[in-house]
């Protein structure tokens, strides 16, 4: 039986869709397979990790009839990266095994019953289902993921917080040492509902969204969240635990404030970044009435100096950074300008977007 016959893009894309989770070492086999089910010309992809399940459905035509299989997802991904984009694939299914060919090539590979395909057991107390554009929630996943803790052993820092309310969506992301938040506007309102996305999911997220202003539908359950948008179905667990209160961490009413171009600080952050040592990666940034100075050194006692000139008149401060939170905050802004509060050497310092009043960055001094 032919399962499908389309263009060597059509199919590649499809699969390469819903393979980002599939893991290429896994105790489970089954889990480094792609469960395929036909249905007349429709084709249904569907991987999963346990944890997370991705499914889609394209019109990839074959042969009429219903059928299902499961076969490894990264090894026919590979094959067919291997072909022209414009050359016709066929996958065709005899005796438990699938025979995929494109011109003079084929390739017979080994399957495993489609029962055998662990889903994931959907929840059946989903709260109500809200959409923003997809462009949108990829915004806010850019703007904070850098802040995710990694490998955390408090579970509920590594990966991000997603909290809608009335007509708010807000994402907060941090790892204890700094803090991010975005938010954007819902066009419904729509009852409070928290949930903590893992960091997995968040990644794979910021995958599959697209620049565009097709919507993404969400919606929470008490251990789940389901997304739904371009042709796909995104099923996720949920982080269980209590995630920090956000709102104390950011620093209210700093005394002293600097606006000033995101691509010079960036450009000198990085500069200095060279010279700092491989462990700490501090540097130290002076500001005083119209002036900016950013200093590093390493054990070496090689140092680095940077200055720029800035429209300030408020207190003189020195305080000390991990460099690499400064650079990731900034690389991932697209703004011109760069708001930063600050009020003493030992207080965290806020860096917000003047034409954006939804994002706040907060990050922690450190003791050079």
């Amino acid at each position: 039986m032919i399962v499908l016959k389309a263009t060597q893009e059509k199919v590649l894309g499809a699969l390469q869709a819903v393979a980002g989770i599939v893991e290429r070492r896994h105790t489970l086999p089954i889990l480094a397979n792609v469960l395929i089910r036909k249905t007349g010309a429709q084709v249904e992809l569907t991987t999963s990790d346990l944890e997370i399940q991705v499914r889609t459905t394209a019109d990839l035509d074959g042969d009429a009839g219903n059928f299902s299989t499961t076969v490894g997802a990264r090894k026919l991904i590979d094959i067919l990266r291997s072909m022209p984009a414009d050359q016709t694939v066929t996958l065709s299914s005899a005796q438990n095994k699938l025979t995929l060919q494109g011109g003079k090539s084929r390739f017979t590979l080994q399957t495993l019953p489609a029962d055998d395909f662990p889903l994931v057991q959907e929840a059946a107390d989903f709260g109500p289902m809200f959409s923003v554009p997809q462009k949108t929630l990829k915004l806010l996943i850019n703007q904070v993921h850098f802040a995710m803790a990694v490998h955390d052993i408090r579970y509920y820092l590594n990966g991000i917080l997603f909290v809608a309310e009335g007509k708010s969506l807000t994402l907060v992301a941090t790892d204890g040492h700094r803090l991010a938040l975005a938010q954007a506007t819902l066009e419904v309102e729509i009852p409070k509902q928290e949930v903590i996305l893992p960091r997995k999911t968040v990644l794979e997220l910021q995958r599959l969204l697209r620049d565009e202003d097709t919507p993404i539908e969400m919606r929470f359950a008490g251990n789940q969240a389901k997304f739904v948008f371009s042709g796909m179905e995104f099923v996720t667990k949920l982080v269980e635990g209590k995630f920090p209160d956000y709102n104390r961490v950011i620093p209210k009413n700093h005394k002293n404030s600097v606006t000033l171009g995101r691509a010079p600080l960036l450009a000198s952050l990085q500069r200095a970044a060279i010279l700092t040592s491989e462990k700490f990666k501090g540097v130290r940034v002076n500001i005083e009435p119209g002036i900016l100075r950013i200093a590093s050194s390493n054990a070496e006692q090689e140092e680095a100096k940077e200055e720029l000139e800035v429209d300030y008149a408020g207190d003189t401060i020195e305080i000390g950074f991990n460099v690499t939170y400064l650079i990731d905050a900034l690389t991932n802004m697209s703004q011109e300008m760069v708001r930063v509060d600050l009020q003493d050497t030992n207080s965290s310092a806020l860096i917000t977007v003047p034409e954006q009043a939804g994002f706040k960055y907060v990050v922690m001094p450190m003791r050079i």
